[in-house]
């Protein structure tokens, strides 16, 4: 119970007290306390702090043992809070992904995985939760050293999220079943729900472990076998939690990790013709892509958890100090590199001014610096890439006649680290209010009414996830039902728990992670007919 307070409290804002502490206050209104800084290049100047975890695994993770890549080629894992290499990795291309496939179709096939009583894979689950808790502290950092993000967040939230995850899976593995079915006839009906086979997985950079947890989980819960491939940004993390699952007792090639790039070994995952169901989170661009692969080769089902532009709507009633730290963290959360963070932010007219000079305020007070460093909010974007990506964007903000109120520019002079940006008088044609920038990037328009409000925040390609802030439930009621996005949070925001399904419509995505519905993704529906003589009853 205390670690889910715990996570709720950490990971979620809602109409907490001004005075409530959380990972996700700190530096809002209070002064940022000793060694933290606002816009100065102090804490992106110091030595990096050294991570308190080995680099242990390297490999590919292949029929439970690790291995190099057949063609002996490695690429370079990188800090972002640096550049500098922090180990490399063995780049897995189509031989190794045939490799893998094989033993996930041996292991699925012959092997006891799927074989197992329920009961005995939710005990293997539930030995994994345990050692994910046990090892947090690695893994954690693990994660911050790979990814940027503050180690604040990946040890009290992630961490503790992959193992509330695996638990809740773990929770479910004895409980599918299907149905008896009454037929219109001498018949006895029954409904069998299978694991589909050898699933192939494709995750992102952002967030390394809560994704392979999202994908993982329901599959070997169902009795699958699985292939998965982490993000070239960030290996590090799902080889040490795979191998701890491996610790707990997972058969050998139940699980298969190959580190790699997306038009290779990605590309060899999707279309591969003994993989027999697909799931990617990534860009909108890159599912498409995946989703032809997909089509060409043996028509396997896809899941696509993909990207957005998510409207958060302050209305007229809000109160404007609550609204803005909640709108700050909607956005700023994970460097802004989260695909359901709330990037256009709506504010009534009447509210408008003092928001944004409010919102201006709170960007200028977000500690920025070494994600090893206690306090901080923000660290450093993943990469290079996505740094002059961001970057790029704001340059067309300014360009377009946007106001930049602050920021807008990086911050220190190394590693990929960019300060909180706020724009004012952003209108919906401008490119920052339509792409998805993935960076601490605040856009903020105003509107008048709600049926103006609701056709401006719908007029987009992507429909994810939006935000709604207002002491009206009638407002909010008429609000949740005309966005057409998967999760609406009503004065609240990323507010993440295990049972609680995710997905987007429109080009957002096709069918649900998390909870129940994830469940369905990993299985298929058999219907067993049996011919009855002489039955007492139908």
């Amino acid at each position: 119970m205390a670690s889910s307070l715990r996570i709720s409290r950490l990971i979620s804002r809602s109409f907490l007290p001004a005075s409530a502490d959380s990972l996700f206050s700190r530096g809002g209104r209070d002064a940022l306390g000793p060694g933290l800084s606002k816009f100065s290049t102090a804490a992106a100047t110091e030595e990096p702090i050294k991570p308190a975890v080995k680099v242990e695994h390297t490999q590919l993770l292949i029929d439970g043992k690790f291995v190099d890549a057949a063609s002996g080629k490695t690429f370079p894992t990188l800090d972002p809070r640096t550049g500098d290499v922090i180990a490399h990795i063995a780049e897995g291309d189509h031989e190794d992904v045939d490799r893998a496939a094989a033993a996930a179709r041996k292991a699925f096939d012959h092997g006891p995985w799927p074989k197992m009583t329920a009961y005995e894979r939710q005990r293997i689950l539930l030995r994994a939760a345990d050692l994910f808790e046990k090892h947090n502290d690695e893994l954690a950092a693990l994660e911050t050293w790979d990814n940027g993000k503050p180690y604040e967040q990946s040890a009290q939230v992630e961490i503790p999220m992959l193992v509330r995850l695996f638990r809740y899976y773990a929770g479910w593995a004895d409980k599918i079943h299907g149905l008896t079915v009454p037929a219109d006839g001498p018949y006895h009906v029954q409904t069998l729900h299978e694991p589909i086979g050898v699933a192939g997985q494709i995750i992102p950079w952002n967030f390394p472990l809560l994704m392979f947890a999202w994908k993982v989980g329901p599959a070997l819960a169902c009795g699958n076998t699985v292939v998965i491939k982490t993000a070239e940004q960030t290996p590090l993390s799902a080889l040490y939690a795979s191998k701890l699952l491996h610790e707990a007792g997972l058969p050998p090639g139940v699980l298969n990790v190959i580190s790699g790039f997306g038009p290779t070994a990605g590309a060899a995952i999707a279309s591969h013709m003994d993989i027999d169901k697909l799931a990617f989170t990534g860009s909108t661009d890159t599912g498409k892509v995946v989703l032809e692969l997909a089509a060409k080769s043996n028509l396997k089902p896809v899941t696509l958890e993909l990207g957005g532009k998510s409207p958060f709507i302050v209305c007229e009633d809000a109160d404007v100090d609550e609204a803005v730290e909640l709108a700050h963290f909607a956005l700023f959360f994970n460097q802004g590199q989260c695909c359901c963070a709330g990037s256009r932010t709506f504010v009534h007219e009447r509210v408008y001014d003092e928001f944004v000079e409010k919102a201006k305020a709170r960007a200028l007070k977000r500690a920025v610096g070494d994600p090893f460093k206690g306090g901080i909010e923000q660290g450093p974007q993943i990469d290079s890439e996505q740094f002059q990506k961001i970057l790029k964007y704001i340059r067309s903000g300014v360009e377009s006649g946007a106001t930049l109120e602050t920021g807008g520019d990086r911050f220190g002079n190394s590693g990929f680290y960019v300060q909180p940006t706020v724009f004012s008088n952003v209108k919906d044609d401008m490119v920052i209010a339509k792409d998805e920038i993935f960076g601490p990037v605040q856009s903020i328009l105003n509107f008048n009414n709600l049926d103006e409000v609701i056709h401006r925040a719908n007029n987009t390609p992507y429909g994810l996830a939006a935000g709604v802030f207002t002491k009206s439930i009638n407002t909010a009621n008429t609000l949740t039902r005309a966005l057409r996005v998967g999760t609406v949070w009503v004065n609240c925001f990323d507010t993440f728990d295990a049972a609680i399904p995710f997905g987007g419509y429109k080009m957002s995505g096709q069918g649900r992670e998390k909870g129940e519905y994830s469940l369905k993704n990993y299985l298929q529906v058999k219907a067993v007919v049996t011919s009855l003589k002489n039955p007492a009853w139908l």
